[in-house]
C-alpha cells in the first residue's frame, strides 16, 4: 500500500466524473454523503476512474470546519 501523510481518509465509491477541458470533478458517494474533488483532467484521466470504482478520498487539511443545522 502506498503510504501517505494524509490522515483523513474516506473510502467511497466514484459517483461520477465531470471532465471538463482543463479540469476534471470526481465525486465520490461515502455512505449518504458525497465529496467532490477537482483535479487537472490529466490527473484524471491517469486515475483510470470509472463510475462504480471504488476509491478513497484523502484529505490532508490545515483547517476543517464543523457545523451543526
Amino acid at each position: 500500500m502506498m503510504k501517505v501523510s494524509a490522515r483523513n481518509k474516506l473510502a467511497g465509491t466514484v459517483k461520477k466524473i465531470n471532465m471538463g477541458q482543463v479540469m476534471a470533478e470526481i465525486v465520490l458517494q461515502i455512505g449518504e454523503n458525497e465529496v467532490a474533488a477537482i483535479v487537472t483532467k490529466k490527473s484524471a484521466e491517469g486515475l483510470g476512474l470509472k463510475v462504480g470504482d471504488k476509491a478513497v478520498a484523502l484529505i490532508k487539511a490545515t483547517e476543517i470546519m464543523v457545523g451543526t443545522e
